[in-house]
């Protein structure tokens, strides 16, 4: 009796051990499908490449003959090199006022439409995001026309007026080139981090705000007591995103300038992509010694960044 009671439950027990097996493995054939091919794809563009560049920046090498171990030399030559100090100077102060015009401008945008009942909140929402759809060569060939010394619109519109620029080209001088670069690079940066600023003040209860009106509290006031500390995380991170495109970005001004004029507007990752692939060179050790430093630069900024916002997170 006992041999056939063993022999009823025997099997839908094993088979209740083979599903839960089968469902185990189905369970690991998704993790894999699902993170093998971008952890595979990551490896192979980004970290390969990276750790490649390291190998790369002790060598003489243009890409087609024998490349030779030079060792030092190219981190040598680049500390006495003038134009990557030019550069890494107009990226500090691109980096500098970038990030700060972008993050308050999006912040305050963001505030407007969250907080005042606007009929056409809609359609200021599009619009203000609208840049960021642009890519960064349409925006460049944009602004660039608005520069024009013949035909541009801020010299129109200055002559309407009575201030007339006579043919002056924003991008030709070196006075006001690195300058002229700041302002398509905030307006086309403005929508993406607005967008993100603004889903954060959603999140923020409304009490707290309702608080501070009662206690008399301006908008003004509410924005920097109360907005900027909850959202310093979302920030901070922002922040940093921000600084690594400053230093690392360079397709607009390769547009609007290429550099010029007399370097003016030259910047670490144009100099280096220059190095890399101009007409005039191509010696991708010394581009790679280059990147390097610039490695550097980017986690010094990210550290400077995270001690500056330091301690000013704030809790609901």
């Amino acid at each position: 009796m006992a041999k056939k009671q063993e022999l009823a439950v025997s099997p839908s027990y094993s088979g209740r051990t083979h599903w839960k097996s089968k469902e185990a493995t189905q369970k690991w054939i998704f993790i894999l499908i699902a993170t093998v091919p971008a952890f595979g794809g990551y490896i192979l563009f980004t970290l390969y490449p990276n750790l490649l560049s390291v190998y790369y920046a002790l060598l003489d090498w243009n890409g087609i003959r024998e490349p030779r171990f030079v060792g030092f030399n190219n981190f040598i030559a680049m500390v006495e090199d003038p134009f990557v100090w030019r550069a890494l100077k107009n990226n500090i102060l691109y980096g500098a006022i970038v990030p700060p015009l972008v993050i308050v401008i999006s912040i305050v945008l963001a505030y407007i439409l969250v907080y005042k009942n606007y009929r056409m909140n809609r359609i200021y929402k599009v619009l203000f995001f609208f840049p960021n759809v642009l890519s960064v060569v349409a925006v460049a060939l944009l602004w660039a026309f608005v520069y024009d010394g013949s035909f541009g619109i801020l010299n129109a519109s200055l002559k309407l007026i009575g201030i007339d620029m006579a043919g002056y080209y924003w991008l030709g001088e070196k006075k006001t080139a690195l300058w002229a670069i700041i302002p398509p690079t905030v307006w086309w940066a403005v929508g993406f981090y607005f967008v993100i600023f603004m889903n954060a003040m959603v999140g923020i209860p409304k009490s707290l705000y309702e608080a501070a009106i009662l206690e008399g509290a301006s908008h003004r006031q509410r924005l920097v007591q109360i907005t900027f500390p909850l959202m310093m995380p979302i920030i901070r991170v922002s922040a940093i995103f921000l600084m690594l495109s400053m230093f690392k970005g360079f397709e607009n001004i390769l547009i609007l300038t290429n550099g010029g004029p007399s370097g003016s507007t030259d910047v670490i990752g144009l100099y280096m992509f220059n190095i890399a692939f101009g007409t005039g060179s191509h010696n991708y050790g010394y581009a790679s010694a280059i990147g390097m430093f610039l490695f550097v630069i980017l986690v010094l900024a990210k550290l400077i960044i995270d001690r500056l916002t330091a301690g000013r997170d704030a809790e609901y």
